[in-house]
């Protein structure tokens, strides 16, 4: 392990965060231990800031709840010539490392943007939510209960993970809060609409999973030939908006 590793938390600026080795070609720069916006920020910050300015070397950054990993090239950090910050003879991961400590202290000066609002359609119940009943009863609601409770909250996109497109979202509220089902499904319809524990998210391809499904939306979430293919990214704010079976099938035919 290089002597640069920090393996508690250390401020840079005003960003505290901790470096450690992913492997022998990627390091992880961690702000913290709870899921929350706060940290969320951080990740989106220097998510951000490495897609605009990479440094030599580095090849690509995967962001998490918690987390931002950043992949790079041994051979091209430690043969590129002189790099700023980095004592003499340093290895890769500590090049790495004191090029994203840099990164770090400058985070500070970097406004919050505004977000990005998005509305996702969502047909609720029925053949297209067969756990609506099952989740209304877990809380001793009503499906529409439900259905008014789930669509009336802001949800921030903290991470893409799972499947293409497949957005995790924060901000469920805990009346409707459900664990995932004793046993997964084999496939589920691109478009579902799902609840497991705290959180809720929509299945972007038909896939296997485990989430109590209690709606669908029309609208694709993800696209192969698209720029950008996924609709939501990190950082977005999603609203879901009830409507009719009539809409959910107009907007499915047409996109046939």
């Amino acid at each position: 392990m290089s002597r640069l590793t920090a393996t508690s938390y250390e401020k840079y600026g005003e960003v505290e965060a901790k470096l450690l080795p992913l492997g022998d070609a990627a390091i992880v720069v961690q702000f913290g231990e709870t899921i929350c916006p706060e940290t969320h920020e951080r990740v989106r910050q220097l998510s951000e800031y490495l897609e605009r300015q990479p440094f030599a070397g580095m090849i690509e950054h995967v962001p998490s709840f918690l987390s931002v990993a950043v992949y790079y090239d041994p051979f091209e950090l430690a043969t590129g010539g002189e790099h700023a910050g980095a004592p003499e003879n340093a290895d890769p991961f500590g090049i790495a490392a004191e090029h994203l400590k840099a990164v770090l202290a400058k985070l500070e000066h970097t406004g919050r943007k505004q977000a990005r609002v998005v509305e996702i359609p969502v047909c609720y119940g029925g053949d297209l939510g067969p756990d609506l009943p099952e989740v209304a009863a877990h809380h001793g609601l009503s499906e529409q209960e439900v259905i008014e409770i789930h669509a009336s909250a802001d949800y921030l996109v903290y991470m893409l993970g799972f499947a293409p497109g497949f957005a995790y979202l924060g901000g469920l509220p805990e009346r409707i809060a459900t664990p995932r089902r004793a046993t997964p499904r084999l496939t589920i319809p691109a478009g579902t609409v799902g609840i497991a524990g705290d959180q809720t998210g929509v299945y972007p391809i038909s896939t296997p999973g485990g989430w109590q499904l209690i709606g669908r939306t029309p609208e694709p979430l993800f696209l192969p030939t698209a720029t950008p293919p996924t609709l939501l990214r990190a950082g977005d704010i999603v609203r879901f908006r009830p409507i009719a079976r009539e809409e959910f099938d107009r907007r499915e035919a047409k996109r046939r």
